[in-house]
């Protein structure tokens, strides 16, 4: 395995992540002790979960990953081993069952932060992240900005104010966003900056080979501003181990249980997935390698979030972390990216 440090800080994490959304839905709970259990023993010390998960989220299912997780570390004794990151939910209209209100208000996030904590078993949460903004704007699979009715007021200020309470009581160490925007990361950095409140640490987006949207603006500011990466859905929902060019019905797939997960499904992703297995074969590298490999070695990717139903899937992802691309091979993705850039959004 190999490691680097959260940003502006001495947390050492590996650079590979587990993601852990299945557990609850597509895992059960022995599952995921058993995906712990190996992450951990192929030297992945970084797990991340959510509130809301497993995913596809829903009321029956609300909080089950990390009750998988609390067992995991009551069972084990293991707390300490692992960098452990979480997220409390934004606003949606769904999530009612969730608390009365789905803000980022003081109450809420006391509500959310303590409520984790009791799952998961443990007294702080090392990464506590905004799971998406409070704001209408552009995030989940929405391309470009438009301009909507927003009754939002920034409030960014409160929000930091908030957590740093709980930076201080020691029930969180640091803090982060995700499916977060250019101009929300820089609001966030302006206040703690100019305020003395917590930086955030990293910014948890998605990014693959078929999404490289991050690269436009975030990048810049994640290297200048020195915050890190983390980069979910590197595997496209599975599309770019290449599995789906195969021509198997594959029911189990996540993308054939959960079709409103349809980002990865158009037929340019098809095509551009295409092309890229072309450029691994042709390397002597599976699909699988070849994007996870070229995740891994940007300069402002902390951690790789990988995602797995079986212990196989995982070890295959976990062995990417030794794959190093050559110039020559990152310049055939870039002409793929040149004829159909960021098929996915």
């Amino acid at each position: 395995m190999k490691y680097t440090t959260l940003p502006n800080t001495d947390i050492k994490v590996s650079k590979i992540c587990l993601g852990t959304m299945t557990f609850g839905q597509q895992n059960t709970e022995a599952d995921g002790h058993a995906q712990m259990d190996c992450a951990l023993e192929n030297g992945i010390n970084f797990f991340d979960t959510a509130e809301m998960y497993s995913v596809p989220a829903r009321q029956e299912t609300y909080g089950s990953t990390e009750k998988i997780l609390g067992t995991w570390f009551k069972k084990t004794g293991k707390r300490e081993e692992v960098v452990l990151a979480s997220k409390i939910a934004g606003p949606n209209p769904n999530f009612t069952y969730m608390r009365e209100k789905n803000d980022f208000s003081p109450t809420s996030i006391k509500f959310a932060l303590d409520q984790s904590l009791q799952r998961l078993q443990t007294d702080y949460i090392d990464l506590y992240q905004l799971h998406w903004p409070e704001r209408k704007t552009n995030f989940f699979g929405q391309r470009g900005f438009k301009v909507q009715e927003d009754a939002w007021e920034d409030n960014i200020h409160n929000v930091l104010e908030t957590l740093d309470g709980f930076v201080k009581e020691g029930k969180i160490k640091h803090i982060g966003l995700s499916n977060e925007t250019p101009w929300g990361i820089m609001r966030f950095l302006e206040e703690s900056k100019y305020h003395n409140l917590p930086k955030i640490k990293t910014i948890q987006n998605p990014y693959s080979l078929l999404n490289r949207l991050f690269e436009a603006g975030s990048a810049e500011i994640c290297m200048r501003e020195n915050v890190g990466l983390l980069a979910y859905s590197p595997m496209a929902f599975g599309v770019l181990s290449g599995k789906f060019l195969t021509g198997q019905s594959l029911p189990n797939a996540r993308i054939n249980l959960f079709p409103q997960f349809s980002r990865y499904n158009s037929a340019q992703c098809t095509e551009a997935t295409r092309l890229y297995q072309e450029i691994a074969k042709k390397n002597g590298l599976t699909l699988t390698e070849m994007s996870l490999a070229f995740i891994e070695q940007q300069p402002f990717v902390t951690s790789t979030i990988i995602g797995a139903t079986t212990l196989e899937q995982l070890k295959e992802n976990i062995d990417t972390i030794q794959v190093s691309l050559s110039d020559e091979i990152l310049k055939a993705i870039d002409e793929v990216q040149a004829v159909i850039p960021d098929p996915a959004p």
